[in-house]
């Protein structure tokens, strides 16, 4: 039965250099992509998006793929989308399958083995912590300068 990620795109930070567009898996479905795209419809009218902070329209779009979120801001509209992805493979789970299922190709030690644990080299001592003022030097660097009135 494949699996499906609930996908959502917004805008994070502020101004115009400040913003950047983040991803987000919200929840993932197993089932048919119809069964998904309805999960994700019922996220999608819930979803509190970071910006605007105080909206006040809000309006939902479907699309092929998914939904389209536009969130009228005091400023400006803001928006969301949606989309369902067929997850095809997930690094995470593998290693953890691999860690519970042993290989069958590796053979069981025949007898106990000692293990040799390793050396470590000692941290270093961080020293004492800096002193409030560390960053300022003894003296400003206008002192002396004579173009300055």
């Amino acid at each position: 039965m494949p699996r499906w990620g609930l996908v959502v795109e917004q805008n994070l930070g502020y101004g115009r250099q400040g913003r950047m567009w983040s991803v987000g898996v919200i929840d993932h479905v197993e089932g048919s992509r119809d069964e998904a795209l309805a999960a994700l419809r019922v996220r999608a009218e819930r979803f509190e998006p970071v910006h605007p902070a105080n909206p006040k329209s809000r309006r939902l779009y479907q699309q092929a793929d998914g939904y389209l979120l536009v969130v009228e801001g005091v400023w400006q509209p803001w928006h969301c989308r949606f989309t369902v992805a067929e997850q095809l493979y997930d690094s995470a789970a593998a290693s953890e399958r691999l860690e519970e299922e042993p290989s069958a190709a590796e053979p069981e030690p025949a007898g106990p083995t000692k293990a040799v644990p390793r050396t470590r080299d000692p941290e270093p001592d961080p020293g004492p912590p800096p002193a409030w003022d560390a960053e300022v030097p003894e003296v400003p660097s206008w002192l002396g300068r004579d173009d300055l009135p």
